[in-house]
């Protein structure tokens, strides 16, 4: 389908031009053929007017765990360990693949409307997800989160579930849907796994050309205790093992030192900025400005929703870049271009997706357009500072992925909202938790 956007105020991500008024975007297939000022030659199956609207690159969120949409406010107001032990894994132990789907689904609804395009994803029974990602429409790194508990001395790939859960899901999803599903190799984090599995997990990606997604010193004490156990850090241990020679995601990245950072710009390791959940759980603040400085790719993640409330990707943008100007005394620290970086052509790095992110000719067409029509936009002095100070996701009127409208006016293209609303309700949270949800 070939689709043109007329009167367009563009903010591309692109150096080349930033920052378009009353310009053309031309889509066909899944690929933007032509972005400019004069209105390109031909016919189009369909013409977009978007007087009064912005168009950015879609959202790439580089941290998330879907399903737990269903854990939302649930295990409130305690650290990361308390919440994860005492609240989280007892509920996720009740999860079937039916609550995934339902989790997924209304997770992809709330992340479609407020402009997500693409996704990284940790998560169990990852397959369930990758079927929903695919219907949806967005684009996806999933990985399974490897964990190993089990004495070093008595690791085998034959019996780790998360070995066969690892193999079993890239022989079935890596590049489904001509490439809308990658998969990424994954362990969880350097206190719930041990070397057995880091070197397993490292040579499997090795073998099939994988990326890496892992926590990395969200809490001081994960930080800490990583030191005792090696006399190094997180990120420094699982590398001893080979774990980022093809780059990928560290999460959080709170309590990670300079030393950290040149290993991750070296190794081409991003770090996913996780503003909103790492204040909620007082894990604390991730070193953000001296990470850029060091050169490490910096994105943004939501992380999940029992942890953040919300994958409203605006909320994560407006706090990283008003927290580190806070936090440092200075408005510079981080600007609002540098905010939507993280949240667009420094996500599609992270992912390893260079053919998105950015509003240019031969990109993947993942678009959306945000109403500045809205009380909350007007006036608009700045374009760029209103989308990261003043927007917030139901500001959201159009979200295409892949060149496919999949959300326009509040209404979803490819998925049945009511439908998941009746899973979540009737289904999964009585399971989960007992009794009427």
């Amino acid at each position: 389908m070939s689709i043109l956007f007329t009167n367009v105020t563009a903010v591309t991500m692109d150096p080349a031009q930033p920052l378009l008024n009353s310009a053309y975007v031309s889509v066909e297939g899944t690929k933007i053929a032509s972005v400019g000022t004069e209105r390109p030659a031909g016919t189009f199956d369909r013409v977009v007017d978007c007087a009064g609207k912005v168009m950015m690159p879609g959202f790439v969120n580089t941290h998330t765990h879907i399903p737990m949409t269903l854990l939302r406010g649930y295990g409130g107001g305690h650290n990361l360990q308390s919440w994860l032990n005492d609240y989280i894994f007892p509920a996720e132990a009740k999860l079937d693949d039916r609550c995934v789907a339902a989790g997924t689904g209304l997770g992809l609804a709330e992340m479609i409307a407020s402009g997500v395009t693409c996704i990284a994803d940790m998560y169990m029974r990852t397959g369930v997800i990758a079927q929903q990602v695919l219907e949806a429409g967005i684009s996806a790194n999933l990985s399974c989160g490897g964990v190993y508990f089990g004495d070093p001395k008595d690791f085998s790939e034959d019996t780790c579930g998360d070995c066969r859960n690892q193999r079993a899901l890239t022989e079935e999803w890596h590049n489904a849907g001509e490439g809308q599903i990658r998969v990424d190799a994954s362990i969880h984090a350097e206190y719930t796994s041990s070397a057995p599995l880091w070197r397993w997990m490292a040579d499997y990606a090795q073998a099939h050309g994988l990326r890496m997604h892992v926590h990395i010193s969200e809490t001081q004490s994960e930080h800490a205790d990583s030191l005792a156990r090696h006399g190094l850090t997180p990120i420094q241990a699982l590398d001893r093992y080979g774990v980022w020679e093809n780059g990928g995601i560290a999460a959080h990245c709170v309590y990670t030192t300079p030393g950290d950072w040149a290993l991750m710009a070296a190794k081409g390791v991003s770090a996913a900025h996780n503003p909103y959940s790492n204040l909620k759980l007082g894990s604390g603040i991730a070193p953000v400005p001296a990470m850029l400085r060091a050169g490490v790719n910096v994105s943004l993640g939501t992380d999940g929703v029992s942890s953040h409330n919300s994958t409203d990707p605006f909320a994560d943008l407006k706090l990283a870049a008003i927290l580190h100007n806070g936090v440092a005394r200075d408005p510079l620290a981080v600007t609002a271009r540098q905010a939507l970086e993280m949240a667009t052509v420094n996500g599609a790095r992270a992912l390893g997706r260079t053919d998105t992110g950015v509003i240019a000719a031969g990109k993947t067409a993942d678009l959306i357009l945000v109403d500045f029509t809205a009380p909350n936009l007007i006036p608009c002095h700045d374009v760029e500072e209103n989308l990261v100070f003043s927007a917030h996701g139901s500001n959201v009127v159009m979200n295409m992925a892949r060149g496919k409208v999949i959300y326009e006016n509040g209404t979803f293209l490819t998925l049945d909202l009511e439908k998941i609303r009746a899973e979540v309700e009737g289904y999964a949270l009585p399971h989960m938790f007992g009794g009427k949800a």
